[in-house]
């Protein structure tokens, strides 16, 4: 729902404050919002003199000179060195590299800026500016004063406007984003996907009571026999809302038309837990991707959305969604939309990439090496596709360093604050290929930790690496006696020998869970083709997964799924092969250019024999 809003200025002068998840909104499509999409100006400032002066000191708050200023004359002999103006635009959401030419390998600072105007603010609402993501970090101004700041190129954060610093009109928000790496940043300076920069994601005024509904969940009570609730066609709810401050309302009121539902709840501070016993609920699978619209109203407000209920959950060394034994059809997918060359952000980007995983006849899909734009996992609760969702631990991660943890759990926190009703996410990945070692093990078993203690919902994983010892590849990572699911990333036929290497390949697994390849895959550039011992070649690819295919036939029982690396290629630096490569991974399946390869039925054919098998 949007409006206009307005109300007056007064100067004010209040802290900076840096993000806290524990202030974040959700469900920001359900609330009353103006999105300020579109058209920004922008200033591109490599040596950041907007924000720091020729000391290299941060600016003082009226310092003319800083970019979070209205740049203004009041006489002519005056002397300003920045503007926001014509023909410097760039369009939000997405990112700038593919937006310009000279942006195309630029990692720095761009500072973004738009007017905007509000009308009829009442004394008891609060506005507040969303962010989807903005990578890597934002700093936020609005009308000169600083609203705050955040890091994290892949998660979304949220500040509080002041009404004492707003205008009628002619609002000035400016947004400093900085895609630089750094050793001590999560990730790292070591990845293999491109470094996309800017304002990735929407961007929201959200406007909500004085007191109002921060964040809410919904879900299957845990402990309840899934299989006794189907027979009994009786299951148990439980919830959870959290107020933003002290409540003022004794009586929240919860709502799912299509059961006949409409419950009082009483709401007893600022974080109310409740349950409730319903009848006739159907649960959401691939196979009937069911949602129910949940309407909660508190203070006015009315938030509305659709989630499933389903529960996810391991037994011995098998995989149970509400209690039946699934295989896992995965494919992983980088958040890039290919033919563009630019960050996927819209649910039009979402149902291009979701929909290549469903041509595969995939029923889950690992979102790597970071968390998705909401869209994704939105889009994936509609059509019936499980997630595994990840943050950037990736590689090389300074272990011993604290401040690096709390990074890594904020944006754990913020993923799974995020998604928290979304019934398609079924994994919560701490992090990809992070090298053994006494104080990594530590730093992961701190994630674990953190991620359980929040949800119950979902297993827990990570993309852990394969060792070889005596001619067996053996899976025992000290950090899978924590995980819910062994995973692990194999590349037999294309990082070492050939794909026939995997007819006498052994796997020796320590643990006693489920089984799963989080990655597996080779190169082919689309349309290149040659004999199958042909590196590069559509024929190698696909002589990779027909021998890795027939290696999963051999494995144990307990091999409950794979996710393959990729569903299409995608741009990465680290990948300079003038003639094959030219800045792509080539390991997808399908092309840059939307072709689908050899090797993509290959595995199609796979998962529509899987799918019979578990029918």
């Amino acid at each position: 729902m949007i409006r206009d809003l307005s109300i007056f200025c007064c100067s004010f002068l209040f802290l900076t404050l840096v993000h806290s998840q524990e202030n974040l909104i959700t469900n920001i499509d359900g609330r009353e919002t103006v999105s300020l999409n579109g058209t920004w100006h922008y200033i591109v400032d490599p040596y950041e003199n907007g924000f720091y002066n020729y000391r290299y000191h941060e600016r003082n708050e009226n310092d003319r000179e800083a970019y979070w200023n209205r740049p203004q004359l009041e006489n002519r002999s005056d002397r300003i060195e920045h503007a926001y103006e014509e023909p410097y635009t760039i369009q939000v959401p997405g990112d700038w590299n593919s937006q310009d030419e000279k942006f195309l390998y630029y990692e720095g600072t761009v500072w973004y800026q738009k007017d905007f105007d509000l009308k009829e603010l009442a004394e008891n609402e609060k506005l507040f500016l969303h962010f989807g993501a903005i990578n890597y970090e934002a700093h936020v101004y609005l009308n000169g004063k600083k609203l705050g700041s955040h890091k994290g190129g892949f998660t979304p954060f949220n500040f509080e406007i002041p009404r004492e610093i707003l205008l009628k009109e002619d609002n000035f928000l400016v947004v400093k984003a900085d895609n630089k790496r750094h050793p001590e940043e999560i990730p790292t300076v070591n990845t293999d996907w491109w470094n996309y920069g800017g304002i990735t994601r929407d961007v929201n005024l959200v406007l909500v009571p004085e007191n109002f509904v921060q964040q809410y969940s919904l879900k299957l009570d845990q402990d309840q026999d899934i299989l006794q609730s189907k027979k009994e066609n009786n299951f148990l709810l439980e919830g959870n809302i959290n107020l933003n401050g002290k409540a003022d309302n004794p009586v929240a009121v919860l709502e799912i038309p299509e059961l006949g539902i409409t419950e009082d709840l009483d709401i007893n501070g600022r974080e109310t837990n409740f349950s409730l016993q319903v009848e006739g609920l159907e649960l959401w699978s691939p196979k009937n991707p069911k949602l129910y619209e949940v309407t909660l109203t508190y203070n006015g407000e009315k938030l509305s959305e659709k989630i499933g209920f389903r529960k996810i959950e391991t037994s011995g060394t098998d995989v149970l969604l509400n209690g039946e034994e699934i295989f896992l059809r995965g494919i992983s997918i980088h958040e890039e939309i290919p033919q563009d060359v630019r960050r996927a952000h819209s649910k039009e980007d979402a149902l291009q990439l979701l929909g290549w995983a469903q041509d595969l006849n995939a029923n889950m899909v690992r979102l790597a090496h970071y968390p998705h734009n909401e869209n994704m996992t939105r889009t994936a609760d509609s059509l019936g596709l499980m997630v595994w969702s990840e943050i950037p631990v990736y590689w090389t991660i300074d272990f011993e360093n604290e401040e690096v943890l709390k990074k890594a759990k904020q944006q754990l926190e913020e993923m799974v604050i995020r998604d928290q009703n979304r019934a398609s996410v079924i994994i919560w990945s701490v992090g990809n290929e992070t090298p053994v070692s006494p104080v990594r093990t530590e730093f992961m078993k701190a994630l674990i930790s953190e991620v359980k203690e929040m949800d119950d919902t979902r297993l827990i994983s990570a993309a852990l690496e394969v060792h070889h010892e005596d001619g067996i590849n053996k899976i025992n990572d000290p950090l899978g006696a924590y995980t819910d699911l062994i995973s692990v990333n194999e590349y037999l036929g294309w990082y070492g020998g050939l794909p026939s290497d995997a007819q006498t390949a052994k796997y020796e697994v320590a643990y006693n869970k489920p089984f799963f390849f989080s990655e597996t895959g080779a190169g082919a550039k689309p349309g290149y083709h040659a004999d199958k011992l042909t590196r590069w070649s559509e024929e190698y690819q696909e002589w990779y997964f027909q021998e890795k295919v027939q290696m999963y036939q051999r494995l144990p029982e307990n091999f409950t799924g794979v996710s393959p690396w990729i569903l299409v290629d995608f741009k990465s630096p680290r990948r300079q092969h003038p003639e094959y490569q030219e800045g792509w991974n080539r390991k997808g399946l399908i092309g840059n250019k939307g072709e689908k390869k050899k090797a993509f039925f290959v595995l199609k054919e796979y998962y529509d024999t899987m799918e019979k098998k578990y029918d």
